[in-house]
């Protein structure tokens, strides 16, 4: 009897035997995630622009026993996208259990100064590619009967922080994204669920601050007082995949405190790691 016991909790937190889709795995959050979710026992493919950057992160997996494999795609292509499902089809023989958007990118402007080009290389990598491959993944993540998707948004689809418009506009979107997607999916076992941390430790994260030179994580005003780690994301996104989160769905994850502009205006916003409670018919 206790053995059954200690064996229904350790496949409720366990990843062993699933498979996992994660997009822009080989950097920052992404790679994390890839490593966590391998970790934990899942057969991971993950995809990049830079051929360079995947065959780099796979000889260092394999060196780490870690099964992952890997291709070179750019996800604001939708013949790239096509492509990479038609492969992941191929290698886990028509079922995923897991779909991780991760990729995403920004140009830190004022709004006055994005051009067309930008507009439209930010929204199709950050949330036109979210949306296409998430329909594209449906019929493998339905196969699966346990679907799982988690959108990696941005404090910055909540609140206002300067030079982030159309990145803030596709995390935005996102965070509907993930409230419909999780209705209309209910029904063939496939939840959806968004993390929106805030300053994480990434390339991306550096970027901005080089941009913001006279601004400091002292002064956003992160009430755990440091930028947060990519590990620290990818734990939340593992324990969204698990069979133990099979009745969450429909939720943005966040963090709750103030975020402090570089202007010094205090701006209401939701930074701390609590769960909006509200579920996606309510809201």
């Amino acid at each position: 009897m206790a053995a059954n016991f200690k064996a229904e909790i350790g496949k409720r937190w366990s990843l062993h035997g699933t498979t996992a889709l994660v997009t822009g795995g080989t950097r920052g959050i992404g790679k994390a995630i890839v490593e966590e979710l391998a970790g934990l026992g899942a057969k991971v493919h993950t995809c990049a622009r830079n051929e360079a950057d995947v065959e780099k992160c796979l000889q260092e997996w394999k060196s780490l026993n870690l099964t992952v494999t890997g291709t070179v795609c750019d996800v604001s292509s939708r013949e790239q996208r096509e492509n990479l499902i038609h492969h992941i089809t191929s290698l886990f023989q028509g079922k995923l259990d897991i779909l991780i958007n991760n990729s995403g990118t920004s140009r830190y402007k004022n709004a006055l100064d994005f051009t067309a080009e930008d507009y439209s290389f930010i929204m199709s990598t950050n949330l036109e590619s979210a949306f296409h491959l998430s329909q594209l993944a449906h019929p493998l993540l339905k196969a699966s009967r346990s679907g799982s998707i988690v959108f990696i948004s941005s404090v910055a689809g909540l609140i206002a922080i300067p030079s982030f418009t159309v990145y803030a506009i596709t995390k935005g979107g996102m965070n509907q994204l993930t409230r419909n997607l999780a209705i209309e999916w209910a029904k063939d076992n496939i939840r959806a669920n968004a993390i929106a941390p805030g300053p994480i430790s990434t390339p991306l994260l550096e970027l901005y601050f080089e941009s913001k030179n006279d601004l400091t994580i002292e002064a956003i005003g992160v009430p755990m007082a440091r930028i947060g780690e990519p590990v620290e994301v990818a734990a939340l996104a593992a324990f969204l995949c698990m069979p133990g989160a099979s009745y969450i769905t429909g939720q943005k994850w966040k963090d709750e405190g103030k975020l402090r502009t570089v202007e010094g205006t205090i701006l209401e916003n939701s930074w701390s790691n609590k769960k909006e409670v509200a579920t996606p018919l309510l809201e």
